[in-house]
């Protein structure tokens, strides 16, 4: 099949809309995992589940439920406390009830079951043309609202005592940020489901952060390997009859694993030698 592929405007659809949220969480992926806020982003891909639910069953596009859930659950937690990380248990309550109302939405919805079962593993192959520009409209907003935040939410990421002693409003851009966050969260269910939305949030950043320790060669590494799974998942799962959401997470995992297993080796090898 190969190229062939891209005379469907479905897949056409699909990498278009994949490449904007690829771009998207490899870039915030970055800052969630310098920030130590990974638990705080899993629980909002928990609570987009019951927002989607709850749009099946009042009849709206589960995207908007989505949106709508996970932004005003970022905002709301960015609020909650001034540390983020003494707010586990808070999120993890709160994250258990948005799966309670999950589970009930999803009970209560008498629509076919391919709507329900793409909230959690994905449609990346089945989105519209509509959904494409909602997809990009709301990737280019993300994007441009993390390039004017990007150099004090980057010092406050790396160094926030100094950043906060240094006027930094630290408070302020963690609200940001976890909104941010929000519309990442849905953006990537679209294309992996909400069970692994943290395929494209985490996976590639923790790579990169692996192979380099500057924080833009490690934001630009982790966009192109989002990007690279992304395409390379969208385009198996056109030739196959696998989902994209199984892809994705091979990819992402292996790649993961074979950079930590070649560090392991180097740092072994450079041991015996010096030894």
């Amino acid at each position: 099949m190969g190229l062939s592929i891209f005379q469907y405007s479905f897949i056409r659809n699909a990498f278009i809309a994949g490449s904007v949220i690829a771009i998207v969480a490899g870039f915030i992926g970055y800052f969630l995992a310098a920030r130590g806020l990974v638990f705080a982003g899993h629980a909002l891909s928990h609570i987009g589940f019951a927002g989607a639910a709850g749009a099946l069953v009042f009849g709206v596009d589960p995207l908007f439920g989505l949106f709508f859930f996970t932004i005003t659950a970022g905002a709301a937690i960015g609020v909650s406390g001034k540390n983020l990380r003494e707010e586990d248990m808070n999120i993890g309550i709160i994250m258990i009830l948005m799966l309670g109302l999950g589970a009930l939405f999803i009970s209560l919805y008498t629509g076919y079951a391919e709507r329900a079962y793409s909230i959690l593993f994905g449609t990346i192959l089945g989105i519209s043309q509509t959904d494409v520009v909602v997809t990009a409209a709301f990737g280019l907003a993300a994007f441009l609202a993390m390039a004017a935040v990007f150099r004090p939410l980057l010092f406050a990421s790396l160094d926030p005592q100094s950043a906060q002693a240094r006027g930094v409003p630290a408070r302020m851009l963690g609200i940001i940020f976890l909104v941010l966050v929000a519309i990442a969260v849905s953006m990537s269910a679209v294309v992996v489901g909400i069970l692994l939305v943290f395929t494209l949030l985490v996976g590639p950043a923790a790579t990169a952060m692996r192979l380099t320790s500057r924080p833009g060669a490690a934001i630009a590494l982790s966009i192109s390997l989002a990007l690279a799974y992304t395409w390379l998942g969208i385009f198996l799962a056109a030739i196959s009859s696998w989902p994209v959401s199984f892809y994705i997470a091979s990819i992402s995992f292996f790649t993961y694993l074979a950079v930590r297993l070649m560090q392991q080796f180097t740092r072994k090898a450079r041991h015996a030698l010096s030894s």
